[in-house]
C-alpha cells in the first residue's frame, strides 16, 4: 500500500486508512464472491488500486460533480476513486448483482457516503455525468453509444466532460472513429512494468 501513499502524498489519515483496509476486505469477499482472479489478487495494489487512480492523474475530479462508473465489477474504477475524491459523488453500475452486493459491503465498510451502488446495465441509467470512467469493459465503438447520452453540458474540469476509459495495447483500430480522442500513457505515472501497454483513453463527448 506504500505504493500509493507515496504516488498520492497529500491523503488524509482516513483517505490512508480506507485505502489499506481494501485488500483485507476484497479477499474476504473474493472467497465468497470471485470478482477478482487468484492472480490479480496477490498484485491488488497494483493491478487494482493504481490501474483505477491513473484516472486521477489524468483527470482530478472535483467536489459535487457525478462520476458513472459502468461494468464497475467489483468496484473499479470507481471505489479507488471515490476514497480518493470524497466530495465527489460516483454511481457504480454492473448487470451483474453478486458483484454489486460486493461493491456495496465495501462501500458500506469504508463508509463510503458518496458511493451509490446499481444493479443495471449502462443503456437504462439515467441523468447526466460530468464523467464516465470504466475499465476495459468492451470495445469503445460499442461503449459510446451506451452512454452517449448521459454527458452534462456544463463543464467544469480543465478536461471537457467526456469518457474516462482504461484499456491497454494496440488502440489504432478500435480508437479510429473518434479523431478527438486522446490516449495517456500510464507508464508516465506509475512506474511499474504492468503499465507498459496500459493507457487512459480519454474522449470529449
Amino acid at each position: 500500500m506504500q505504493r500509493v501513499f507515496d504516488c498520492f502524498p497529500n491523503l488524509t489519515e482516513r483517505q490512508r486508512q480506507q485505502f489499506a483496509a481494501l485488500p483485507a476486505l476484497y479477499a474476504k469477499w473474493n472467497a465468497q464472491i470471485n470478482v477478482i482472479s487468484r492472480k490479480d489478487m496477490d498484485n491488488f495494489v497494483v493491478h487494482h488500486l493504481l490501474h483505477s487512480l491513473a484516472i486521477a492523474k489524468v483527470q482530478p475530479f472535483k467536489p459535487m460533480c457525478d462520476i458513472l462508473d459502468v461494468g464497475t465489477g467489483g468496484g473499479f474504477p470507481g471505489i479507488p476513486l471515490a476514497i480518493l475524491f470524497p466530495q465527489t459523488n460516483f454511481h457504480l453500475v454492473d448487470s451483474i448483482g453478486k458483484k454489486i452486493k460486493v461493491v456495496q459491503a465495501v462501500a458500506d465498510a469504508l463508509e463510503l457516503a458518496n458511493v451509490r451502488a446499481e444493479q443495471t446495465r449502462a443503456e437504462q441509467v439515467r441523468g447526466e455525468y460530468d464523467f464516465v470512467v470504466s475499465r476495459a469493459v468492451t470495445d469503445l465503438r460499442q461503449f459510446v453509444p451506451w452512454v452517449r447520452g448521459r454527458i452534462s453540458r456544463s463543464n467544469y474540469h480543465d478536461l471537457r466532460n467526456g469518457i474516462l476509459y482504461l484499456k491497454g495495447g494496440d488502440l489504432g483500430e478500435e480508437l479510429q472513429p473518434f479523431k478527438k480522442a486522446k490516449v495517456y500513457n500510464i507508464s508516465d505515472y506509475f512506474d511499474d512494468p504492468f503499465f507498459e501497454t496500459k493507457k487512459v483513453v480519454y474522449l470529449p463527448m
